[in-house]
């Protein structure tokens, strides 16, 4: 190979077109994954459903703050489009992958970031509504967003995202710990089916990190199962998500891959 093509393209996204679920709040993974793919040079389509974070303890953002510091990192003529929408609606993910392809024609690249949090608990008190709300979320709509995104009949990436279900035990999160092993556990299946077609597809557990969930106390006295001496900051799972849309990755698929920095149990 010639040097030319072992450098490295220092915007890897240039003229592609990423959509990225779950863009709702500026200390959530979604968005600096978003700020990430539009800092690569691609075209960013975000989708946001504000009223779940509203009705959680840390409380919602403001949309147009979230988009503006997404647009802060812009390259060249590309943009930043947005769609607001619940993905426990069956026919959203339709309506989110249209949407985008009005905008932009072509989506290359899918990160279903979106989640369902609170609503839990034990086996003893979880409710088939609690159950059907996750899996509707956390599942189906990563599903039917991927197959939107595969009947464009081109080549592309998609990331989902999983949780440390696979690495521990998850207490009071049984409907939202069974969402997300289904995720992880269709991966395979879906990198084998999608293949042929040019699509890749991964999945990234991106560990605990500070997403403003969790209280003062609480993190403190999880601090010590960090071998790094602190928490998960976004952009560590950001970083991976984005790289696995870029071509760098192009022989990766199938895989999910746990980004804790190290956490231990």
């Amino acid at each position: 190979m010639s040097t030319s093509q072992l450098a490295r393209d220092p915007l890897p996204l240039q003229g592609k077109t990423v959509l990225i679920t779950g863009v709702s709040r500026r200390a959530g993974i979604g968005y600096a994954t978003a700020c990430r793919a539009v800092a690569w040079g691609a075209n960013v389509f975000c989708h946001h459903f504000s009223p779940h974070d509203d009705l959680q303890p840390w409380g919602g953002d403001d949309i147009g703050a979230v988009l503006d510091g997404v647009r802060q990192h812009l390259v060249g003529s590309a943009r930043v489009e947005d769609f607001h929408a619940d993905l426990a609606d069956h026919q959203a993910p339709a309506q989110v992958m249209a949407a985008a392809r009005t905008e932009f024609g072509q989506v290359d690249g899918l990160v279903c970031n979106q989640a369902v949090s609170g609503s839990d608990g034990a086996l003893s008190t979880i409710t088939a509504r609690d159950l059907d709300h996750h899996w509707a979320v956390n599942a189906r709509a990563s599903l039917l967003l991927t197959q939107a995104f595969a009947a464009q009949d081109a080549p592309g990436a998609v990331v989902f995202m999983t949780s440390g279900q696979g690495q521990g035990p998850m207490p009071q999160e049984v409907a939202y710990a069974t969402s997300k092993a289904a995720v992880a556990g269709i991966t395979t299946t879906l990198a084998h089916e999608l293949a042929p077609a040019g699509i890749r597809i991964n999945t990234v557990n991106p560990g605990p990190v500070d997403t403003g969930y969790l209280e003062p106390g609480a993190k403190n006295q999880l601090m010590p199962m960090f071998p790094f001496g602190r928490w998960g900051e976004p952009d560590d799972p950001a970083r991976l998500i984005t790289w696995l849309l870029t071509e760098e990755a192009a022989w990766i698929t199938g895989q999910v891959i746990n980004s804790e920095g190290g956490f231990t149990r």
